[in-house]
């Protein structure tokens, strides 16, 4: 137990700048306090004192702001940055040096008994806010952006992101992961739609100035014609070609 508890220290120092000394990670990271007290819950869950297991975890989200099922299975050096607003479920699996960051959720997709929250391999990094929903399985070594909503297995050492997630090809991956960035990809819909006027303005502009063109090779003067007028006439263009 007491190597457990120097091990989860010694992770937070790792993974964690803003960590100055062993007092203030102990009296000071939720984190830290979550993984402690799911330890306790995880035991009386496992002997069958489910109802007091639970209680527990309760207690634990209610002083912590992170949700752990005292179900949930999870290995060593395991690390939540920031904590708040994290859910793990039941029948979640997690390994060995996994980092976690706040907001992010190990949820399920059915209501039906079994497995049906995700596994997460050794050494798997969960940027803010992410969603991993369902029994899938997420690769040793695997980073998950931030905001991400992952519903299919991620290969070992892949970086995924978006909504739905997608694993990035290298190039995408050029600019390295980022726990707290945006992906390019998020499928924005109000991003998708600006884009998409935009695209639209460019190709009208693109055909007026061929209008106009083909306008000057008939002899119009078009500057001159916009000088004199003060108002577009909708009718201008068929008076030309009449």
């Amino acid at each position: 137990m007491f190597r457990a508890i120097k091990e989860d220290i010694d992770s937070v120092f790792a993974r964690d700048p803003a960590a100055r000394n062993i007092l203030e990670v102990v009296t000071c990271y939720p984190g830290f306090h979550a993984r402690i007290l799911h330890r306790m819950s995880h035991g009386l869950w496992k002997i069958k004192l489910k109802w007091l297991a639970r209680f527990i975890a309760y207690l634990t989200r209610a002083i912590t702001g992170i949700e752990i099922h005292p179900g949930a299975t999870i290995g060593r050096r395991f690390f939540i940055d920031h904590g708040m607003g994290v859910v793990i479920g039941e029948t979640a699996e997690i390994g060995d040096d996994v980092t976690l960051y706040h907001g992010v959720t190990l949820g399920g997709t059915s209501w039906k008994e079994g497995k049906r929250h995700p596994t997460l391999g050794d050494g798997v990094v969960v940027g803010a806010g992410a969603k991993i929903l369902g029994p899938i399985n997420i690769g040793a070594g695997a980073k998950i952006g931030s905001n991400a909503v992952v519903v299919k297995d991620v290969p070992e050492g892949a970086t995924a992101a978006g909504i739905p997630a997608r694993i990035l090809d290298e190039a995408k991956k050029s600019g390295g992961f980022n726990a707290y960035g945006i992906g390019n990809d998020q499928n924005d819909p109000v991003a998708k739609a600006l884009h998409g006027l935009l695209e639209h303005s460019v190709t009208v502009d693109q055909r007026v100035e061929m209008i106009l063109q083909q306008l000057e090779k008939l002899g119009v003067n078009i500057e001159k014609e916009r000088a004199t007028s003060d108002k577009f006439d909708p009718g201008y263009l068929n008076k030309i070609v009449d």
